[in-house]
């Protein structure tokens, strides 16, 4: 087992990426400091931990540098032990990469075009997609989570269907997600959301509706 000793969250208020290492860090029981960052002002720090990508989330471990949050996760699971975020069956972890991948290059990508893309036509695109893939989500979980009983892998990768989507929805006057057209995700949202390892470090609800209105006014010049 990792010491817990020397762990280091960098991050900023409200991103689901850092959302996702909290996570994983609360439910292995680590002691960690959080590195606040603003993103308009990177610190040299962070540009020194993640130069490729300069953007938060990093982990730093006895001042190893891990980035991109989905591979945070997974060494947080290998690093330190206790509850399970990855299955030990070798093709049950495949699946959990596939699904947390499909997550983050078919789901949020499509609800960013849905949202934000200055492009009506994209938009409309965007919103077909993300119907599409939300759909296909929907069809993939079997039981309580994705996980089957408790938090997962998966599970805190699709953290952002539960909870940032419908505030982004909500502040662009969308139409992508309800609980009528997928309710074994709006299901599996109010267990998760209920946890009280992930109600801990959710941010603040309407601190984010009010940043998701200012981007939608800043685009668009909506009111």
């Amino acid at each position: 087992m990792a010491s817990n000793q020397q762990v280091k969250l960098f991050g900023t208020v409200g991103s689901p990426f850092v959302t996702r290492a909290e996570i994983a860090l609360k439910l292995k029981g680590v002691e960690y400091e959080y590195v606040l960052e603003s993103l308009t002002n990177k610190s040299d720090l962070l540009l020194k931990y993640n130069p490729i990508h300069k953007k938060v989330p990093v982990l730093l471990h006895d001042e190893k540098p891990v980035c991109e949050s989905l591979v945070i996760v997974e060494y947080i699971d290998e690093a330190w032990s206790g509850y399970p975020i990855l299955p030990s069956d070798p093709y049950h972890r495949a699946l959990a990469r596939f699904w947390s991948r499909f997550i983050d290059d078919k789901v949020l990508p499509a609800v960013f075009k849905a949202a934000w893309n200055p492009n009506e036509k994209e938009r409309e695109n965007g919103a077909a997609e993300s119907r599409e893939a939300l759909k296909i989500l929907e069809n993939e979980l079997k039981g309580r989570f994705f996980n089957g009983d408790s938090i997962g892998f998966v599970d805190i990768a699709a953290l952002f269907v539960a909870f940032w989507l419908p505030i982004i929805q909500e502040a662009g006057g969308l139409d992508l997600y309800s609980g009528e057209k997928y309710p074994k995700l709006d299901k599996w949202g109010q267990e998760i959301l209920n946890d009280p390892v992930v109600k801990g470090v959710l941010p603040h609800r309407e601190n984010l509706l009010t940043f998701f209105k200012a981007r939608v006014q800043s685009i668009f010049g909506l009111k």
